[in-house]
């Protein structure tokens, strides 16, 4: 680009304004590239030298040098030796800085274009039905779902745990040195993406006493959650275009995890034994089915022997996969927890049988750590695939959830756990029959909630979706959080069930008592009953 032939001052330093105690550089950058993008300054136009530029602005001239710098190595501007700066002569720029047709100024109309010009992809378009539970600032809200207790974590004991590893990671240890049954204290570089072996085993051990699943650390890899896990098996055996089944209703954040791949998910109805592999056979060809047969989400049915049988048979039938999602086994307030499906599997059906489980509702949803269980031969491949999409978990978390395991704190926090959530879930029953049933006029009076036989949840059916809108935004107005079904239950085009959906593990006995005679006051309207 040739110059000028007669160099002026094309830009009035007099319109820029710095603001103390912000980034000078940034500042002036930031003004000149704005400049230029509206058309203020022209291609080829001439712009101060750095030590002009610095004398009206009353800066220092490296301060100037470094905004230059940065628009030099965007291509906004280019600088010859001798010659000085100059706007770059570019198609693009000039395009950009044309006036706006409609009176908008140039930068504005970039920003509303911008704004509205929306990928076009199909999964795009999936994600525009997915909604996240909205983040949590200060205690826990009654009632919302999902959630542990979690004003029964042990913050001491974590926190020891977590400064012991990283006084471990401050001082080298020889083998003589090492705690008994830790390993050597993994480096805070790169890990195995599958997950710290020995969390893995630990994962494995676990599983086999407490569920009966005969499985090694070489099966476990380790995951964000239990989220994560389902999005790794749909990715790794489901091609696009592929029809997957789910229970409907069922685990919202699962369906949009089983749609990652772009499958096709089809409901699969319930009854009161739980998925109904008849109408699932009747589905055609699936590649896949996600189920949560030992308590079912939302519903809290617990899938039969002999469906669980049928299942195992139709997926060795069909030659398709079980996605098995445990995710609050642990919950269980009669007997032991259920076993998963693989412990009933022949050898051909425990190949298409892959377990799911997290550690969110035992410890805490914000610690990211679940795992995968799946046929030894795959965990290369599925750990390739993890390092893809985000590496691995963090070591030094992975760290301290085993020696959490090891040292036996995760056997006694998990009895602790299933104490507090049987209190609870009596005291939620309690405090229902004697505020809220009552309450019910005689047309409401057929309204139960469901068996809580496990878990963290209780689950009230509604006869219309309007009814269960209003109940929610009653309950909301009253400061008490809930689940629609209309929210939590899969896909919205799945079913038109309506239900409420209350988490009470998170909640303390007398915070239940309280919302729910609160609620009690706040539904009366919606009841076509007066205040009190």
């Amino acid at each position: 680009m040739d110059p000028i032939d007669r160099p002026t001052l094309t830009l009035d330093p007099a319109g820029m304004c710095l603001q103390p105690g912000q980034g000078l550089a940034q500042q002036i950058h930031a003004q000149l590239k704005d400049k230029i993008l509206q058309g203020a300054l022209s291609a080829r136009a001439r712009l101060p030298t750095t030590r002009e530029l610095a004398a009206a602005l009353q800066v220092s001239r490296n301060t100037v040098v470094r905004a230059y710098e940065s628009l030099v190595s965007e291509g906004f501007v280019v600088g010859r030796v001798g010659a000085g700066c100059f706007v770059a002569d570019i198609a693009e720029i000039a395009k950009l800085a044309r006036p706006s047709s409609g009176g908008l100024p140039r930068s504005a109309e970039l920003a509303e274009h911008a704004a509205t010009e929306i990928p076009q992809t199909a999964q795009w378009a999936r994600l525009q039905n997915y909604q996240t539970l909205s983040a949590v600032q200060g205690p826990t809200p009654a009632f919302r779902h999902g959630l542990p207790a979690l004003d029964l974590f042990p913050h001491a004991l974590w926190a020891r745990l977590q400064a012991r590893f990283w006084r471990e990671q401050g001082r080298p240890q020889s083998r003589s040195q090492r705690r008994p049954g830790a390993s050597t204290t993994p480096s805070l570089s790169y890990g195995e993406p599958a997950g710290l072996p020995r969390l893995r085993e630990l994962i494995a051990a676990y599983l086999s006493h407490s569920r009966g699943l005969r499985c090694s650390g070489e099966q476990v890899i380790v995951t964000a959650g239990s989220q994560q896990a389902i999005a790794l098996a749909v990715l790794a055996l489901v091609e696009p275009g592929d029809r997957v089944g789910m229970e409907s209703p069922g685990y919202r954040a699962a369906a949009a995890a089983l749609g990652l791949s772009g499958a096709q998910v089809v409901p699969v109805p319930l009854d009161s034994q739980g998925l109904r592999v008849g109408a699932l056979q009747a589905l055609g060809r699936l590649s896949l089915v996600y189920t949560t047969p030992s308590h079912q989400y939302p519903t809290g049915v617990a899938m039969s022997l002999q469906r669980r049988l049928e299942l195992l048979a139709w997926a060795e039938r069909e030659r398709a996969w079980i996605l098995e999602d445990d995710y609050d086994g642990e919950y269980r307030f009669n007997g032991v927890p259920l076993a998963p499906l693989a412990t009933l599997a022949t050898p051909d059906q425990q190949q298409r049988t892959l377990y799911i489980g997290s550690f969110s509702k035992l410890l805490f949803p914000g610690l990211r750590l679940g795992y995968l269980v799946a046929p030894a031969a795959w965990l290369t491949t599925l750990a390739k695939l993890r390092g893809v999409l985000d590496r691995q978990s963090s070591i030094a978390d992975q760290v301290v959830m085993a020696d959490f395991m090891a040292e036996g704190h995760f056997l006694r926090h998990v009895r602790r756990m299933r104490r507090a959530a049987l209190e609870r879930r009596d005291t939620f029953l309690e405090a229902w029959a004697q505020d809220l049933t009552p309450s019910l006029p005689a047309a409401y009076q057929g309204l139960r909630l469901l068996p809580i036989d496990a878990g963290l949840q209780a689950v009230l059916p509604l006869p219309t979706r309007a009814l269960e809108a209003k109940l929610v935004t009653a309950g909301v107005a009253a400061g008490i959080e809930l689940g629609g079904l209309g929210q939590v239950g899969g896909l919205p085009a799945h079913s038109q069930e309506a239900g409420l959906v209350f988490g009470f593990a998170s909640v303390t006995p007398a915070e239940i008592r309280r919302a729910v005679a609160v609620l009690a006051k706040a539904w009366r309207p919606v009841w076509g009953l007066s205040a009190r």
